[in-house]
């Protein structure tokens, strides 16, 4: 017989009703779901793309978010020495106990003024307070503690306010923080035991360990060349002293006064200079050079450019006294009340207006002494 001709084989397949599950698993249809693959997605490709980088995206959000955090808790400023109030007035100091001395000097300026800058040398007129700042006994603590030494923001307001020599002070952190600074400025001081007092420290009960905090409001600083700023005025009365300048800057005038008249009877106030700073108001303290004579001999019995520097030199010193409110012979209190810092002022003051019928016996001065003074006035100090 023919291959052809064979009866063909009938093969018999099952039903579906009889296929059991672990026969027949269409690809992600049905089956154990620990088995199967993964379902298929109905997103396209760009979407599933998008889908990856927006999720890419949030994790490294996430990420900087959290290294953010630590960022900003890392930055978090640490305790430090905190000085509040208004300039010329004493401050508020807070010096927290979990904050330790440093081992070197730092200076801040919280008030920066638009003044001359302080060069070495220039005497400086400031008030200040000042702290002691000791480190705790174990170091590991990190602890401290501080006292109020001094202040001199309310000294009796007919006591002069003593002058600083910019750099020459003695104290080595003093020295370095307040040369440059600008009057008007409150400078801020943390000085370590290697930079304080030294020595020195035992009369304010310093331990070698301690380290000094001192804030320093700058009222005005004067160089040592320092002298009348402003319009000359010529003095041509016979009847009155003559002064002639000096040829040198910061150097005392030279006084001529007349042997053949009669000493004035009122007090005399002329300006040689007129200068152009402010005005000097009662209450104000007057940073001045003056020399002060007797009209009846001409000699001289006073002068601040003789008188030993803050440093202890003989470059002269300024002084600095308060106006208008009796802390000095009447003359003066009259005679510079309103005028400008600059100026140059001569002044000729009767016994009335100077030292009474008492005079001044320790410097040579009679009960009827006229007196005669030139002042230059180099600043103020404001009350």
């Amino acid at each position: 017989m023919a291959e052809d001709d064979k009866p063909a084989v009938k093969a018999k397949l099952p039903s579906a009703k009889n296929i059991r599950s672990p026969e027949f698993k269409p690809h992600g249809l049905g089956g154990d779901s620990r088995t199967r693959g993964p379902r298929p997605s109905g997103l396209t490709a760009a979407q599933a793309k998008k889908r990856r980088m927006a999720t890419i995206a949030g994790v490294v959000v996430v990420a900087l978010a959290v290294a953010g955090g630590a960022a900003y808790y890392m930055s978090l400023p640490g305790p430090k020495v905190e000085v509040s109030g208004k300039f010329n007035a004493e401050p508020k100091v807070v010096i927290p106990k979990d904050l330790v001395p440093g081992k070197t000097l730092k200076v801040t300026t919280p008030i920066k003024g638009t003044g001359k800058a302080i060069a070495k040398g220039d005497m400086v007129y400031a008030k200040h307070v000042f702290y002691k700042w000791s480190p705790g006994e174990d170091d590991k603590a990190r602890t401290s503690t501080n006292k109020k030494v001094g202040s001199t923001y309310a000294p009796d307001p007919n006591s002069p306010l003593q002058p600083l020599p910019a750099g020459g002070v003695g104290v080595k952190g003093i020295d370095k923080g307040l040369v440059g600074q600008t009057v008007g400025s409150r400078v801020v001081m943390e000085i370590p035991p290697a930079e304080g007092f030294g020595e020195n420290g035992a009369q304010y009960e310093l331990g070698k360990n301690d380290s000094l905090v001192f804030v320093f409001d700058i009222l005005a600083g004067v160089g040592k060349d320092s002298g009348p700023q402003g319009t000359e005025k010529k003095l041509d009365d016979p009847k009155l002293p003559k002064v002639e300048k000096s040829d040198k800057p910061g150097q005392a005038p030279k006084v001529t006064i007349p042997s053949d008249e009669d000493a004035p009877k009122d007090l005399q106030v002329k300006q040689l200079v007129e200068g152009t700073g402010e005005a000097i108001q009662k209450g104000d303290q007057a940073i001045v050079h003056y020399q002060g004579q007797l009209w009846r001999n001409g000699k001289k019995f006073d002068s601040s450019w003789d008188k030993p520097d803050a440093g202890g030199g003989q470059g002269g010193q300024p002084v600095a006294f308060p106006v208008g409110t009796g802390g000095t012979v009447p003359g003066f209190d009259k005679g510079l009340t309103g005028q400008k810092v600059g100026s140059r002022v001569l002044l000729v003051l009767p016994p009335k207006e100077g030292y009474g019928d008492k005079g001044q016996p320790q410097a040579g001065i009679k009960g009827d002494d006229t007196l005669v003074f030139v002042v230059d006035i180099l600043g103020r100090l404001p009350k």
